[in-house]
């Protein structure tokens, strides 16, 4: 291809819209384009890397028997109904677009294919002969994201691999996530980027072992934690490790301690002299849903911990199965209750809240009641006294109130112990999530009746896997993780050409006679190679082609007479040298070869 013909226009100055490197490298390289925020036009240059790693995800599902198809983009409401997520989807801050057609029938534009690709299991698998079948596609998927940002990373419509693995027994299933887990690390391997596997919460998707494959990068918006002997990875939200060791209380009965204004842990602390670990700290929280009203949660948490979000929604939907789709946890606030609650100075033996009856959120089931275990296992601790301006020093579980049942809902932290070795501290890393791996179970097959004959003749539910990795994220991910202070450097197998002719003056005949004789070459030799042909000086030539990251640089300039060139390795190999253009064509091919060719 001639850059004269790309249709690439670059920009000197990073756009305003851009927040990180990589997100200005793309615009300013010529890659994309913005059409609103959170939409982009893919221009021809990111298109063809997109291909390229389209072809190397399609050839490492081939390896695994997976089966390429299509589904429809449009989804009917009923499906979504059917498993229970149509609600949480698309109410409140649900991220799925909707819409009613004019027959007045809700549908839904596919943020993922659950529903779809189950409900077609059901019409067509009906026999364990017919298993296990793992069905993938690559595919444009929307989402309403709140705030789109950084590009590619957080858009509204996105390209996507997704597959959908179904199996007679779990034991196959785990079989077929096992092999999945190889092809992801065997695609990211191949593309270039340094990814590192980590537990993961299954969150909307649902199941049960689920993981996600992070390319460490700075600009990550997940936090990843993990032991630095590589024996333990997961993002914060699924995160696990010990807390320091509480400071214990000194010994005595259980006594009323005037605490006048003091409504935070800090300050009641700096009053005392207490530690935080010798206090249990208390929030009370409504919990939304979809099918159900309202209803509070009280949770206790050791002073000196946080509150993971995540953990605390996975614990309030599994103990509200018949609440359907859990919509929101906010904070409970006075506009919620009737009568006066003692905000600052509350304690775990809070016996009830006076709900506001006539307000649609509240509810009149009892508090849900969860402990974690850093408070739980505290022998005796400071605590609201549930009075204004009064506190409870030497409270104890069992006799000031039964313990509520516990259940892990801190948030861990960089520093802390690892459970697998305690001599071990967790390490914390930025990371840009780009694949995700679920065993999904039976929670779809069972809502939407996907069935199957066993051996023994009996019918039963099918087991579910689901696999999905972020194909134009992995490209602006490369870009994160590949550039320097002149541009992009993109791996050689992504690339969206290998080799970048420039011809230093298009006005000397000679040069562009050389130059085209490599190009004719080169493409002769099955490499992906752009004559950079454009009436520009030199200078402009050269940023442009550090910028748009093209691996390897050929440099026809005043040698050309003599059949001299300069090779440039653009990530930093072999740097700069000037050789006869047989011996640089012959490194060209002896050392990119078909790595460079086309899908």
């Amino acid at each position: 291809m001639r850059v004269s013909r790309l249709m690439l226009v670059t920009l000197r100055d990073d756009p305003a819209e851009a927040e990180i490197t990589s997100h200005k490298l793309l615009l300013r390289a010529g890659y994309m384009r913005r059409l609103a925020p959170g939409i982009f036009a893919y221009l021809p240059l990111l298109w063809r890397v997109l291909q390229k790693v389209s072809a190397i995800v399609r050839e490492e599902m081939a390896a695994v028997d997976a089966l390429e198809t299509l589904l429809p983009q449009l989804q009917p409401a009923d499906l979504w109904r059917r498993s229970g997520r149509w609600d949480g989807y698309t109410a409140g801050e649900g991220i799925m677009f909707h819409l009613i057609d004019r027959q007045e029938r809700s549908l839904g534009l596919g943020p993922t294919h659950e529903e779809v690709v189950t409900e077609l299991a059901a019409d067509l698998l009906g026999s364990y002969r017919q298993l296990p079948v793992c069905l993938y596609q690559i595919q444009t998927k929307f989402r309403d994201e709140i705030r789109p940002r950084f590009g590619l990373m957080r858009g509204r419509e996105f390209i996507m691999k997704d597959a959908y693995s179904f199996h007679a027994d779990e034991a196959c299933l785990r079989r077929t996530y096992a092999a999945m887990d190889g092809a992801y690390r065997r695609i990211f391997e191949r593309c270039g980027l340094r990814a590192v596997a980590v537990e993961a919460d299954s969150g909307a998707i649902g199941g049960s072992a689920s993981q996600e494959f992070m390319v460490t990068a700075e600009a990550g918006e997940d936090l990843i934690l993990a032991s630095p002997d590589g024996r333990y990875a997961a993002n914060q939200e699924r995160a696990v490790s010990l807390p320091a060791p509480a400071v214990p209380l000194p010994a005595g009965p259980c006594r009323t301690l005037a605490t006048p204004d003091q409504t935070s842990i800090e300050e009641l602390c700096d009053a005392h002299g207490f530690d935080p670990t010798q206090t249990v700290k208390v929030l009370l929280l409504l919990a939304r849903f979809a099918a159900a009203p309202a209803r509070g949660v009280l949770v206790c948490l050791r002073g000196d911990q946080l509150l993971n979000e995540v953990k605390l929604a996975n614990a309030v939907t599994a103990r509200c199965p018949d609440a359907g789709a859990l919509l929101e946890i906010v904070p409970l606030l006075a506009d919620h209750l009737d009568g006066p609650v003692p905000f600052g100075f509350l304690g775990p033996h809070l016996v009830d809240l006076p709900l506001r009856q006539a307000d649609p959120r509240a509810a009149a089931a009892p508090l849900l009641r969860l402990a974690d275990p850093s408070a739980a296992e505290l022998e005796a601790f400071v605590c609201g006294a549930n009075r204004v301006d009064e506190h409870l020093v030497g409270a104890r579980w069992g006799e000031l109130c039964p313990l509520p049942e516990v259940v892990d809902l801190r948030a861990a932290q960089p520093g802390e112990r690892c459970l697998h070795d305690p001599s071990q501290r967790l390490e914390a890393a930025r990371g840009i999530e780009v694949g995700h791996i679920f065993q999904l179970g039976r929670k779809y097959s069972e809502a939407l009746e996907a069935r199957f004959t066993n051996e023994a003749g009996e019918d039963e539910a099918l087991w579910m896997g689901c696999y999905g990795i972020g194909v134009s994220r992995l490209a602006q991910a490369a870009v994160e993780q590949n550039h320097d202070a002149d541009g992009i450097r993109w791996p050689v197998a992504i690339a969206p050409y290998t080799v970048i002719i420039v011809i230093a003056s298009s006005q000397d005949p000679v040069q562009v006679a050389l130059a085209e004789e490599l190009y004719g070459r080169l493409l002769g030799a099955g490499i992906d190679v752009l004559l950079d042909d454009r009436p520009e000086r030199a200078g402009v030539k050269f940023k442009d082609a550090d910028l748009i990251g093209i691996p390897w640089r050929l440099v026809v300039g005043r040698g050309a007479g003599e059949r001299t060139v300069e090779l440039v390795d653009r990530s930093g190999g072999t740097g700069k040298r000037d050789l006869t253009a047989d011996a640089a064509l012959q490194e060209l091919v002896e050392r990119v070869g078909l790595q460079g060719a086309s899908p």
